[in-house]
């Protein structure tokens, strides 16, 4: 059972992380993006359409290829995701719009626009789409347990992880992740040392929002089975906390979402009543509320948020 439990958790921390590490990535360039539950929602619904169109472009839905349809819906999930994320930048950075109404704007937004295609596109042929996302290794029965814990879950999964660990890499150890947390700490000091801020907020904001867009789709396509009943939004705010309970580190959000999972699944496989399910479903803000309580204390730098988060830059006050 327990190792069932473990499963499960690991699967579906592929919401939390792509929500986390595309909030991560925003909040480094000092942009906060309260619009990552509205963005993943433009993911899912952007997922949505691309699989719709190429259903509709077969003449019968045997002929669908699974690897083409996994692409197409993936490439339009991240154009969704990355228009949600340049709408923000451009209000936000360019007209210098308030970042927590536009953010919460967003969000209501993606909301309603994957409720809108939710009940406009015709679904046929989506729970064979969900088959494709969720195949996984053709060896991972051979294994036993170890492969269903390690081998058992569909691309996106394991595109979670990965991008998880590039993102930690880049922030920690490139040039690039250099300028973009100089962004984030000072931008009038980046600016000064010829770092365009504008480039790489506009950069980080929408690459965040892109990496965010595939939780939608995963949510939907994958966890779901092509089921569009349900809305990711509840999901992508527990993301946005995760990112607080990582300490801003994409690579400690592996284990945060991990954990996250644990904590939100942990009532389906306990003999509770329903009280105590709602309880233990509170614990991950509980527990980053604790976090963020304990790094104010400590204020060791590593721990903190970037000092210009949330702060729109106006060069001409450099």
């Amino acid at each position: 059972m327990f190792l069932s439990f473990l499963q499960s958790a690991i699967r579906f921390s592929a919401i939390f992380l792509f929500g986390s590490v595309g909030e991560t990535l925003t909040e480094k360039s000092g942009n906060l993006n309260l619009g990552i539950p509205g963005i993943m929602c433009m993911g899912g619904a952007g997922g949505l359409i691309g699989a719709a169109a190429y259903i509709k472009s077969l003449e019968n839905i045997s002929q669908m290829n699974g690897p083409s349809v996994v692409i197409i819906a993936m490439i339009t999930a991240m154009l969704f995701g990355g228009l949600g994320g340049l709408i923000y930048s451009v209000l936000t950075i360019s007209m210098r719009c308030n970042q927590n109404v536009t953010g919460l704007a967003l969000t209501t937004f993606g909301i309603g626009l994957l409720a809108f295609v939710g009940g406009t596109v015709d679904t046929t042929g989506f729970t064979t789409v969900a088959v494709y996302f969720t195949k996984s290794f053709p060896f991972e029965e051979k294994l036993g347990g170890f492969g269903e814990l390690f081998f058992s879950y569909g691309a996106l999964v394991y595109i979670a992880f990965i991008l998880a660990i590039i993102s930690a890499v880049v922030i920690k150890k490139t040039r690039v992740g250099l300028n973009l947390r100089a962004v984030g700490e000072n931008p009038a000091t980046a600016d000064a040392a010829g770092v365009s801020v504008t480039n790489y907020k506009y950069a980080a904001t929408m690459i965040g929002s892109m990496i965010a867009g595939f939780g939608g789709l995963f949510y939907i396509m994958d966890y779901l089975g092509g089921n569009i009943e349900y809305s990711v939004d509840v999901y992508g705010w527990m993301a946005v906390a995760l990112v607080i309970f990582t300490v801003w580190r994409p690579n400690w959000a592996i284990l945060g979402s991990i954990i996250f999972s644990m904590l939100y699944l942990a009532p389906n496989y306990l003999d509770v009543s329903f009280a105590q399910k709602e309880v233990i479903k509170m614990m991950p803000y509980l527990v980053t509320i604790v976090v963020l309580v304990i790094t104010s204390i400590v204020s060791k730098k590593e721990s903190q948020p970037p000092a210009s988060l949330g702060v729109t830059y106006f060069r001409e006050e450099r």
